[in-house]
């Protein structure tokens, strides 16, 4: 068995991929496991997660025209599904077609689960329509983050040359 030095295979990662490089993907992963985690508690929780807020969705909603509670609902539906189209985009990034389906799917799933099995919840049309459009959101930013990337390293390099 040969063993090379620590700085011949890019410091404590054999992978072959630069430390700065595995540091930002174990930190993504990372992040993204905590973003399963903490949205599997909230669908899979045997009470819907806003009702505990529905006293002050109610104040707001004398302070904000037209917030009512299942328009709140609607818009924290589509931002808990903002990271899952962003995690994806990024984890998935020669096969992005991929999210708006796997964001679908993986809302059918939630839904499902929660009208078969959670009594207290219910599964909602709304609510599949609202994660995908989170899903649709965060592809675009991913997607618009890397159009203004390549067109800076294009006008950068044409600066340059």
């Amino acid at each position: 068995m040969i063993v090379l030095p620590r700085d011949h295979i890019g410091g404590d990662d054999v992978s072959g991929i630069p430390p700065s490089s595995a540091s930002f993907w174990r930190r993504l992963t990372t992040w993204a496991l905590i973003y399963a985690v903490v949205v599997a508690i909230i669908v899979f929780s045997p009470y819907p997660f806003l009702s505990a807020f529905d006293p002050a969705i109610r104040t707001l909603g004398r302070v904000i025209p037209g917030l009512t509670l299942v328009r709140a609902e609607f818009l924290a539906n589509i931002a808990m599904f903002v990271p899952f189209g962003i995690f994806l985009s990024v984890f998935l990034p020669r096969r992005r077609y991929l999210v708006l389906p796997l964001g679908f799917v993986t809302t059918v799933v939630i839904e499902t689960v929660q009208g078969l099995f959670l009594m207290s919840r219910s599964d909602s049309v709304l609510d599949i329509i609202a994660n995908t459009a989170g899903a649709a959101i965060g592809l675009l930013i991913v997607e618009f983050s890397d159009a203004s990337r390549r067109r800076s390293r294009r006008i950068a390099h044409a600066d340059g040359a």
